[in-house]
């Protein structure tokens, strides 16, 4: 019976250690589940095939309303839950309130941790804790044109209502705000993202540094979109043009979609310190612009810089604040006040966030 499926995650504890001392290898994979589809049903037959006993650990309400925003789920708990362990693919349901798995691998230590995506293992931030048990993490490709959010959006008569008509640059496109609140990695560029270099405007200057592209991709990975807002005064002091701007974006866009990274977007002030605009860091326009077009949660937002005014920026609207040892290392003495981390580059940044996340989870 389904019903004899459904367990806590207390009691599949022991059960596990039974299984392996049976010589048996369990798998364990988890997702939210809401409006189930045939995606799911395709990716779970999958997973067992890797093992010999499937546990899936189904999100909550409140830990599905965490990152996918208050609309969210469709489908109530106790239902979904149902509906999973309905699956013959599938030996074990429970429910789980955490946002992340630590807690689920630390528990159950299997022998497989699943994962579903496009992830490269190296940048998966449970990996470590996997291995550490004796377990290993497979990767499931996700099955094409099939999503819980394409489902929602064919149901609702696609976002019509997130849409607006937008002239930019010359140029008109239609803008749609996503429908989930999520936080945001706010990136500074020169100096934070690649090397500082006064008026960078020559893509033959350009240089990513080291550690920007897995940090951001750590970030991603962790549930944040990922945006930059940058102050250019070089453009409006006619050092250089607009589209010498967008030539350097164009390149760094391609290293890190090369990693699969996807940024937002990117905003700039092309104004210097005297023209005393709202849009020049640390003013908030910018800010507050990414907020209502990209339906951001601030508060649970990361702002990274090397500046003292990225530090503010990130300050005034209420985020958390990471201060990298690159570029001007903090050193331009402009703003004062602590940032709540400092950092060797973004990729410690995003380990010592991803840190104070699960101390915060754990309780501790």
């Amino acid at each position: 019976m389904i019903s004899d499926k459904i367990k806590k995650r207390e009691q599949l504890v022991p059960r596990c250690e039974a299984l392996r001392n049976q010589g048996k290898k369990v798998g364990f994979t988890s997702g939210a589940f809401d409006l189930m589809h045939a995606g799911h049903a395709d990716y779970l037959e999958k997973a067992k095939a890797l093992c010999d006993v499937l546990i899936v650990g189904v999100n909550t309400d409140a830990s599905v309303r965490s990152y996918k925003g208050t609309g969210r789920p469709f489908v109530p708990e106790g239902l979904r839950i149902r509906l999973v362990a309905a699956l013959e693919s599938v030996d074990f349901a429970f429910l789980f309130d955490e946002r992340r798995n630590q807690k689920n691998i630390e528990a159950l230590k299997p022998d497989y941790y699943i994962k579903a995506g496009d992830y490269q293992t190296g940048s998966l931030t449970s990996r470590e804790t996997v291995e550490q048990l004796g377990g290993e993490v497979r990767i499931i490709p996700m099955t094409q044109g099939v999503s819980t959010t394409a489902l929602a959006e064919r149901i609702a008569g696609s976002v019509s209502s997130g849409e607006r008509f937008r002239e930019e640059e010359g140029a008109a496109h239609i803008e749609r705000r996503p429908a989930k609140t999520a936080p945001a990695l706010f990136l500074d560029r020169d100096g934070t993202i690649n090397e500082e270099i006064l008026y960078l405007h020559d893509v033959k200057e350009l240089r990513i540094l080291p550690n920007s592209i897995p940090g951001i991709r750590k970030f991603q990975d962790m549930g944040y979109r990922v945006v930059i807002i940058s102050n250019q005064p070089g453009i409006g002091m006619g050092y250089y043009t607009k589209q010498d701007f967008y030539r350097i974006n164009r390149e760094i866009l391609k290293n890190l979609s090369a990693d699969g990274i996807l940024v937002d977007k990117i905003y700039f002030c092309p104004h210097s310190k005297s023209e005393k605009c709202e849009c020049r860091k640390p003013g908030q326009a910018l800010v507050q612009r990414a907020k209502e077009e990209l339906n951001l949660d601030l508060s649970r937002s990361v702002f990274i810089g090397d500046k003292t005014s990225d530090m503010e920026t990130g300050r005034r609207a209420g985020m958390k604040t990471v201060l990298v040892r690159t570029g001007f290392r903090g050193e331009d003495g402009e703003f004062p006040g602590d940032p709540d981390f400092r950092a060797d580059d973004i990729l410690d940044a995003a380990r010592q966030v991803l840190s104070a996340e699960r101390q915060v989870a754990s309780g501790r």
